[in-house]
């Protein structure tokens, strides 16, 4: 067990029961969904089989979505499953190995890697939101709906518990929150720089007192009954599970203590007598030097024979560190088979994801030049997104031959890089491993 993890399911979402954005034509995450669905995702399928209702995302009930993943694994009769802690690399004899330990590698593994790549462990902290059950919110001053009443693919415009606060409440929150007791930092965690897409709150208040307002307590789209306003700001809550009896606290990642996000966290008008199933809390992830000791198969350069997957890579998020699974798991079976491995292209958001991972889409005039530029920037991990695709014009008309102006042909770009990937990425699949 780590920290983190609470149960010995398999796939267990300790974070946030969210894979984010489900919209393949205009988000980078959705586009990576729909990719993985082609590729016959064991993750997407289970993660479909097990969603929530969440507007424009892809929530799961977490549980279920665990048990789905640890029952088709047990069944699978080639696959044994040994829950012995593994504290060295594996035997030479193993010809072909992939490393996927996740965001927390045991130490005496992480220091068998470090060994034998000579490399200093790359770290971040990553921080997971409280849950609350659904009896203990007040829905008087709580309501439901969905930003700007959006009604994703399995939601119902009403698919998220707003909690509303206005200046004065917001203030107090903001002073409570930078004041909170928070978790000191052992020595070697002093310097762990955060991960920018999983702020804790506080961290986020330090940065400004509006900045929550403009993160994840933004008040727009988002209509108070009681007034018919935008409230000064908001906190919204996600469905956790199917029975929808659990609701956890969208983007409220946190290292304040226990004590102080009980007492904090029920200043939010609605969450007054909130009763906690799990609250907040702080890991350390580590990930490695990829563009600099991985190959663009994955593979370690010293030692071909281990392959790393998931968030160890420098991908951030379940469904990234999912599909690198994806990649690796096909670039082994195809070497295996003796076929030809062709990397997916660089216009998909698996290509673009491996591309960060390894250092493919760094800029160079030459094969020398762009070998120099692997591992001399400052590497860190990030989700899928459209910054990481080869970039292409914005299409000038409509499909109706109408010219697009302004904002728009930001929205038509993003959807034509959506087809074009999906267009390739079928081709790709079409050869097979």
């Amino acid at each position: 067990m780590t920290d983190a993890h609470k149960t010995d399911g398999l796939a267990e979402l300790v974070c946030s029961n969210s894979f984010r954005s489900d919209d393949a034509a205009n988000n980078a995450v959705g586009l990576l969904h729909e990719e993985m669905r082609r590729a016959n995702s064991l993750i997407m399928t289970m993660g479909d089989a097990n969603k929530l209702p969440a507007g424009g995302a892809l929530a799961v009930d977490r549980d279920g979505f665990s048990k789905s993943v640890t029952a088709a694994l047990e069944a699978q009769p080639l696959i044994t499953i040994d829950r012995r802690e593994v504290g060295s690399l594996p035997p030479a004899d193993w010809d072909s190995v992939i490393i996927a330990t996740g965001p927390l590698t045991s130490p005496a593994l992480s220091e068998a890697i470090l060994s034998l790549t000579g490399e200093t462990s790359l770290a971040f902290f990553d921080a997971i939101a409280p849950v609350i059950h659904h009896d203990s919110i007040d829905m008087t001053t709580a309501w439901k709906q969905s930003r700007y009443d959006k009604v994703g693919p399995s939601g119902t415009a009403a698919d998220y518990i707003n909690c509303p606060m206005d200046k004065q409440q917001y203030e107090a929150f903001i002073d409570a929150l930078l004041a909170g007791d928070k978790t000191v930092f052992k020595e070697w965690e002093a310097n762990t720089p955060y991960f920018d897409g999983c702020l804790p709150v506080e961290v986020m208040a330090e940065r400004g007192r509006d900045t929550l307002r403009f993160g994840p307590m933004k008040p727009v789209g988002l209509d108070d009954p009681r007034t018919g306003r935008w409230p000064h700001a908001v906190v919204q809550l996600r469905q956790d599970n199917a029975l929808g009896t659990l609701w956890n606290m969208v983007g409220f990642q946190t290292k304040l203590k226990h004590g102080e996000q009980s007492r904090v966290f029920r200043m939010i008008p609605g969450l007054e007598n909130a009763e906690f199933a799990r609250l907040g809390g702080l890991h350390r992830n580590t990930y490695l030097n990829s563009p600099k000791l991985l190959d663009q198969r994955l593979r370690l350069k010293v030692q071909p024979r281990l392959r790393f997957a998931g968030q160890i890579t420098g991908c951030e998020g379940y469904v990234e560190s999912a599909a690198i699974g994806l990649l690796a798991g096909r670039f082994a079976a195809a070497e295996r088979l003796g076929n030809s491995v062709t990397q997916p292209p660089a216009t998909t958001a698996f290509g673009a994801l491996l591309g960060h991972i390894t250092g493919g889409h760094l800029v160079a005039e030459s094969a020398a030049e762009t070998e120099a530029l692997r591992g001399a920037r400052s590497f860190q991990p990030m989700n899928v997104n459209f910054g990481l695709f080869p970039d292409m014009e914005a299409p000038a008309r409509d499909a109706a031959g109408n010219r697009i102006k302004g904002k728009e042909r930001g929205f038509a770009k993003k959807r034509a890089m959506s087809a074009r990937a999906l267009t390739d990425v079928d081709r790709w699949l079409a050869c097979g491993v």
